[in-house]
């Protein structure tokens, strides 16, 4: 192996020698003007590397005198040239090798410091430890002319550098805590206790910015405690957080403003959100249930359509295209429509509900129960599934049937309300009134907020004369919340109530107030015509039936739409049965005729229409018709339940203290979902 090598004389004279066992002459361009008789063999003159190009002289390589016997044999004023001629290739040695050379010094140990080996001697290079310090900290202005290229090197190889294996020093946690962590932190959501959960979130976000799970999951908590502009600020700064490029946080950021009411910023964000991910199919979704609500049918559609297109089939896509064929009484599509959407999940509860309750409004009473069998065996814990089921065996006269189903769904979900609502009006109606006044209790106790329990107790109350104990409870109705649609049906109900009670004026503003809540309602309208009809005003009885024909929406929809693709989706069913009308409630529904009605009939119908079976459908109601579904037997099996003690379990559970685990704050978001459950007053 080639090497060179630097020595030193007596005479301070350097000479440049080069050391090959297979030296080969020939491969260097030879140039000196100086000969010897007789070489030494061992030490031969090395040739120039470079060209020689005048060069300032090291200030090492002065002439001292000579010593070695070799040297008598030359002139000296041949032995000065010589020397500057060496000098001079010795310095353009140095400047080629700083430019060529790349080779890089190992690092050292950055632990290690060493700040008093500079101006080590030479002579200490035996040990290789000091050798490394030197070269570690040797200055660029060294006699050393390789350390100043290797240092420049050495900046360009980060993966060397101490700054580099510092930072490597603080490393974050795996991200299995992080799944952990919010895995944590949705259970303590379910048990209502949010400070613990925001205090997990906020330690996630602190240490995995860039993850959009914790934003989202933090701002849904925000949401359920009604902290909407707090849950707003942390939307926005995920966003900014993951430079807009998480399709998850843009949706509920629109979910959020559409809630507020700010419908052209929700429309943005929902933009925004198909924009970072175009196969983002909630986002297609959420925002056609927007359109939908706004009447903008064809919008939807195209939503819809886009959806399909950029992310194939889905359950959820297919549900509302065909509930929305259902509202358009193109009974046979949505039949089709609601097939492909079971195809694409035969879990899929929500299809099959909505499919059993299209039957049901068609009388199709058969096809409807074997659907309501599919429903609860895709979820067999499912509150929705129990509850509709229940009310539709009710409304067909089956009312011990009907009141086994809401006991069931009682007892694999003991903190719903609506189903011990329920529960109730089936007992005022077929056994007692204290009884109802038992189970309308409890389920004011479950949930204080959910409104529709206070307002059937309320209407109850008042068929068993208790006036001033009616007008409490449709007050605490409207203390909860005045603006929504069932504040406008408690308005409806309160005004009919002033009506029977000879208190026409208060009626009127009851009734308008309803209206200036829900303008649509046609059962409010005519009911207030009916009143005015009643005390001779017929000219302004037709007046009001005029104002609710100019100011009625209708939501045209084109028949000749094309979708291009069958393979679609559905919303969640709790928000899309209200746009479309087609809720849970829909077997209790009033007849929207005015003909031999009465105000009072109108709120009544609710709970009274459900007391007579459909005439074409008395050979149709045993449960087990048409199917070998075994209620007893599935419930035993799937959920634990002894038939024979279902009675016995509901009077115990009406008995013991309710557990609630809710904070100051909380709202039991599925209870307000399931409103629209509730029976009609």
């Amino acid at each position: 192996m080639s090497q060179f090598s630097f020595t030193s004389s007596s005479s301070s004279n350097f000479t440049l020698f080069y050391h090959s066992q297979n030296h080969n002459p020939s491969k260097f361009h030879v140039s000196s003007p100086f000969r010897t008789s007789q070489p030494s063999p061992s030490h031969p003159i090395l040739p120039p590397l470079c060209s020689r190009e005048p060069s300032s002289s090291s200030p090492l390589l002065e002439e001292k005198p000579e010593t070695s016997q070799s040297s008598s044999k030359f002139d000296p004023q041949d032995r000065l040239s010589y020397n500057d001629e060496v000098a001079d290739e010795i310095s353009t040695t140095k400047k080629s090798l700083e430019e060529l050379l790349v080779v890089r010094r190992p690092v050292k140990d950055p632990y290690v410091e060493n700040d008093d080996e500079k101006g080590e001697a030479v002579s200490n290079f035996e040990d290789s430890q000091e050798r490394n310090d030197l070269l570690e900290e040797q200055p660029s202005s060294s006699s050393f002319p390789l350390d100043a290229g290797l240092k420049k090197f050495a900046k360009k190889v980060p993966i060397f550098e101490p700054s580099r294996l510092e930072s490597d020093s603080g490393e974050k946690p795996l991200k299995v805590n992080l799944d952990l962590a919010l895995y944590k932190a949705k259970i303590l959501a379910r048990k209502f206790q949010y400070a613990d959960a925001e205090k997990i979130l906020q330690q996630c976000i602190d240490v995995w910015p860039e993850d959009g799970r914790s934003y989202v999951a933090l701002g849904k908590i925000l949401s359920k405690q009604s902290k909407l502009n707090e849950a707003r600020t942390v939307y926005e700064k995920g966003c900014q957080a993951t430079q807009g490029e998480n399709p998850y946080i843009w949706q509920c950021w629109a979910i959020l403003e559409n809630r507020m009411g700010n419908l052209r910023r929700a429309r943005e964000l929902f933009d925004a959100a198909t924009v970072a991910d175009k196969k983002h199919i909630a986002a297609w979704h959420g925002w056609a249930v927007l359109e939908l609500k706004q009447g903008n049918i064809k919008k939807a559609r195209n939503l819809l359509g886009k959806g399909l297109k950029f992310c194939g089939g889905n359950e959820y896509v297919y549900q509302t295209l065909a509930l929305l064929e259902a509202k358009a009484k193109r009974y046979e599509r949505a039949r089709y429509l609601f097939k492909q959407a079971t195809r694409c999940n035969r879990k899929s509860c929500a299809s099959w509900l909505a499919w059993a309750q299209l039957e049901a409004q068609l009388e199709n009473n058969r096809t409807a129960r074997q659907l309501f069998e599919k429903a609860v065996q895709a979820s067999p814990k499912n509150r929705f599934a129990w509850h509709v089921w229940g009310v539709f065996e009710a409304n067909l006269g089956n009312i011990d049937q009907g009141r086994k189903l809401l006991t069931i769904g009682h007892m694999v979900n003991p903190r719903d309300p609506v189903l011990l609502q329920s529960l109730g009006l089936i007992e005022y109606k077929n056994s007692s009134a204290n009884l109802a006044r038992v189970l309308f209790r409890r389920a004011s106790q479950l949930d204080p907020r959910h409104q529709p329990v206070w307002i059937a107790w309320g209407w109850m109350e008042w068929k068993e004369g208790n006036i001033s104990t009616a007008r409490e409870l449709y007050q605490k109705a409207l203390s909860i919340n005045s603006t929504t649609e069932s504040a406008a049906r408690c308005l409806q109900a309160w005004g009919v109530l002033e009506q029977r009670a000879g208190n026409l004026s208060a009626a009127r503003r009851l009734f308008r107030s309803s209206l200036n809540i829900n303008s649509q309602s046609y059962i409010t309208w005519m009911t207030w015509a009916n009143l005015e009809e009643d005390q001779g005003n017929s000219i302004r009885a037709e007046e009001i039936r005029n104002l609710y024909f100019q100011q009625r929406t209708e939501v045209v929809d084109d028949e000749s739409w094309i979708m291009g693709f069958l393979d679609v989706i559905d919303p969640a069913i709790d928000s899309i049965k209200r746009l479309l009308n087609l809720d849970q409630n829909s077997y209790y529904k009033v007849k929207e005729s005015t003909s031999n009605t009465t105000a009072g009939d109108d709120v009544e119908g609710s709970t009274e229409e459900s007391a007579s079976p459909s005439s074409a459908n008395v050979n149709d109601n045993n449960i087990d018709t048409g199917s070998g579904f075994d209620l007893d037997g599935f419930i035993r099996v799937m959920l634990s339940l002894d038939p024979s003690k279902l009675e016995v379990q509901l009077t115990a559970s009406l008995k013991d203290p309710p557990k609630i685990a809710r904070t100051t704050n909380g709202v039991w978001r599925p209870a307000t979902k399931t409103s629209r459950t509730s029976t009609t007053l």
